[in-house]
C-alpha cells in the first residue's frame, strides 16, 4: 500500500505519496494550493511523468523493431516508489527498472525524486541515471494541478503570466491526443493569458520550446503561485470544463506527432543519456502573497 510523508517548514506543509512520488497537498499559512483530486474530473493531483510525456501513437512504444505498451505520460504515475531519505522537511523517493517496467520500456534506469519544503517554497529535484549499457532515451514531466480559485471568491480575474512573451499559437491536438502540424491561436496579451471557462475548455495549450523559465498563476488580489523549471523545454496548461483546477506542466519531451511510427530514438524531443550518465532537473513552487 502507498505510504505518505508529511513535510513541514514554518507555516508550510506538504504531503508526498510513494505512489507515483506524487505531492498530494501543499499549503502555505493555512492556504491549500494544490487541487485535491476528484474522480469525476481528474483523480490525480501532481503526477511525475516518465519515461514518456503525452501519448505515444496507438499506445505502443517502438524499440529496435519491437512494440511495447505505453500509457499516456509513461508508467511513473502508476508506479510505487520507495523512500531512501526522510526528515521533517525533506523526502527522497526512488524508482528503478524492474520486471514490470522492462515489459514496457526495455532500459535500465534510476529515477530519484527529492522534495524539500523551505518556507513558502516546495523544491523538487529529479535525477535520472542510465544504469544500462546503451543510450537511455527519456522524457520527464511534472503535472501539478493548482486550485482555481486558490483563495476566496470565484474563478474570475485569474491569469497565467509567463516570464517572457511566448508564441501566441500552439499545436492542435488530434482526437487521439497526438500533435498535429496545425496551430491555433491563444489569446495571450503579451506575457499574460487571462483565464476563463473557454480558454482551457478544448485541449491542453502546449508551448513548445518555450523561453520562459517560470510561470505565475496569479489571482485577482495579487497573490500568485510561481512555478519555475530548470532543464525543461516546454510548458503546458490544462484543465477540464467545470473542474476547479488549472494544471501548469513542465516537460522535457512531448507526445507523438500525428502519424509518427518511428523508433523511440527517432521520437521528437526525447533526450538521451549515455551509459552511466545522469540528468538533473528542478522545479520550484513558490507562494507569492499579495503585496
Amino acid at each position: 500500500m502507498p505510504e505518505t510523508t508529511r513535510l513541514t517548514s514554518g507555516a508550510s506543509s506538504a504531503i508526498i505519496s510513494t505512489f507515483g512520488a506524487e505531492p498530494l497537498a501543499w499549503a502555505v499559512g493555512g492556504r491549500d494550493l494544490l487541487w485535491t483530486g476528484d474522480p469525476a474530473f481528474w483523480p490525480r493531483v501532481s503526477p511525475v511523468l516518465f519515461p514518456t510525456v503525452g501519448r505515444v501513437r496507438g499506445g505502443k512504444l517502438r524499440v529496435d523493431g519491437k512494440t511495447y505498451p505505453m500509457a499516456i505520460h509513461g508508467f511513473a504515475p502508476e508506479s510505487e516508489f520507495w523512500v531512501t531519505e526522510r526528515s521533517s522537511d525533506k523526502v527522497r523517493l526512488v524508482l528503478e527498472d524492474n520486471d514490470e517496467t522492462r515489459r514496457r520500456y526495455p532500459f535500465a534506469f534510476r529515477l530519484e525524486v527529492t522534495y524539500r519544503l523551505m518556507g513558502e517554497a516546495l523544491l523538487t529535484e529529479f535525477r535520472i541515471v542510465n544504469q544500462g549499457g546503451r543510450p537511455l532515451p527519456f522524457a520527464l514531466g511534472f503535472h501539478p494541478g493548482f486550485r482555481w480559485p486558490f483563495g476566496e471568491g470565484g474563478r474570475e480575474g485569474h491569469a497565467i503570466e509567463f516570464e517572457v512573451a511566448e508564441d501566441p499559437a500552439v499545436p492542435v491536438i488530434t482526437k487521439d491526443g497526438l500533435f498535429s502540424s496545425e496551430k491555433r491561436p491563444v489569446p495571450l496579451q503579451g506575457r499574460r493569458l487571462p483565464l476563463d471557462e473557454t480558454v482551457l475548455a478544448k485541449e491542453a495549450l502546449c508551448f513548445l520550446d518555450a523561453r520562459s523559465g517560470w510561470v505565475r498563476f496569479a489571482g485577482p488580489d495579487g497573490g500568485a503561485v510561481r512555478m519555475s523549471a530548470e532543464n525543461f523545454s516546454h510548458w503546458a496548461l490544462w484543465s477540464l470544463p467545470g473542474a476547479s483546477f488549472v494544471s501548469i506542466e513542465a516537460w522535457t519531451g512531448h507526445g507523438d506527432p500525428d502519424g509518427f511510427a518511428g523508433d523511440i530514438t527517432e521520437k521528437p524531443s526525447m533526450r538521451f543519456l549515455e551509459p552511466g550518465g545522469e540528468s538533473l532537473h528542478r522545479v520550484e513552487f513558490r507562494w507569492q502573497p499579495a503585496s
